[in-house]
């Protein structure tokens, strides 16, 4: 992933001087604010990342770092919903394989939504339809996009529940949601997602409330079909267990904002972000002998209605005070390059993160 320069744009419309992007997923600058009567909730402020097709993101954070609604804003999801009285603030640029779907016309993207990219949302009992079967639903997702009969595309979603592993598909595809359980409406979501071949698949905490026997058979689930599909896929969590089976690239959120980006293998072995740090420390190791109790990140997250001044994780960051002049607090970190492909938001200097980390962090993970 390579860092991109903002373009001040303004709400949905790329600047004239905006470079072609050379990405199939490109997103650049993107701000999603929510207008509130206790003020504006800045809930992502400022992202940009590129993805190719056959690579896997993933989006790592705590709640409320701005994750799902990035993953919500790529798929056009906020401009349908009113907030109170006020719409979402969008602004930035979302190019899906050359096109600019922030400035499309919401039919155009409504059409892209389930034919060339799709979601598997975080809650599949919420997600799909109560009074419609199964079948029902993977039938109409899939009628949407091509001109078929109600024979065949039932045909189709037997053929998907067979592939994502739901037993007998044939007699299942006319049952409801609540007559399956947690994995098996996770599969059916994944069928739905995946009916129309996608070229882009987020997965919004999908694995969230299962079993970890069932996590794992989701996750290679999620990663035979994306084999099979070529698909791009953004996995977006807090489990930093899950990023590490699929991910080849990694995004730290913070604030609604990254604070570090890079190869997965960089990022867990050569972190170089405190809050990266203190993830990795809160995260079970079942690779090596736990020589001490996990380390839990101190302190919440910050509203994103007051996000601190200067780095947003500098009430909870135990190395706030190591940068000079009082950095930290009063100047807002971008990103910078710390190594091949890899970025972090940090005032301290390269030599003093590293020292950090060899010295103090690495020896307790």
């Amino acid at each position: 992933m390579t860092e991109l320069s903002k373009t001040g744009a303004a709400v949905g419309e790329p600047t004239s001087a905006s470079p072609a992007p050379t990405a199939f997923l490109e997103v650049r600058d993107l701000k999603v604010h929510f207008p509130t009567d206790d003020g504006l909730v800045k809930s992502v402020d400022g992202l940009s990342f590129k993805l190719e097709k056959g690579k896997t993101l993933g989006i790592v954070g705590e709640s409320g770092s701005g994750k799902s609604v990035t993953s919500l804003g790529i798929m056009g999801l906020h401009t349908a919903g009113q907030y109170g009285k006020r719409k979402a603030q969008i602004s930035g640029e979302i190019w899906l394989d050359g096109t600019e779907l922030l400035t499309s016309n919401p039919d155009d993207v409504r059409k892209l939504r389930g034919r060339q990219m799709s979601m598997i949302f975080q809650d599949p009992l919420s997600a799909l339809h109560p009074y419609y079967t199964i079948g029902q639903q993977i039938v109409e997702a899939y009628r949407i996009h091509h001109n078929v009969d109600k024979k065949t595309a039932k045909r189709r979603a037997i053929e998907m529940l067979d592939r994502v592993g739901i037993p007998q598909p044939d007699k299942r595809v006319d049952s409801y949601a609540h007559e399956f359980s947690g994995g098996m409406r996770q599969r059916a979501m994944i069928a739905m997602s995946l009916v129309n071949n996608p070229e882009l698949l987020i997965a919004d905490e999908p694995t969230t409330a299962l079993d970890v026997t069932v996590q794992a058979q989701i996750l290679d689930l999620i990663r035979d079909l994306q084999k099979e599909f070529g698909s791009a896929v953004i996995i977006i969590t807090h489990d930093l267990g899950v990023v590490a089976e699929l991910a080849d690239d990694i995004l730290v959120m913070y604030g609604g904002r990254c604070v570090e980006r890079g190869p997965a293998e960089k990022v867990f072995y050569e972190p170089r972000h405190p809050y990266t740090w203190g993830l990795l420390g809160s995260m079970p190791r079942l690779d090596r002998e736990q020589q001490d109790r996990l380390i839990p990140v101190k302190g919440s997250p910050p509203s994103l209605i007051n996000v601190p001044s200067g780095c947003a994780f500098n009430p909870r960051c135990p190395y706030a005070d190591v940068p000079k002049d009082n950095l930290t607090r009063t100047v807002r970190p971008e990103l910078t390059e710390v190594g091949s492909q890899h970025w972090a938001a940090c005032h301290m200097t390269q030599e003093q993160r590293e020292r950090i980390w060899t010295e103090e962090i690495a020896p307790k993970l």
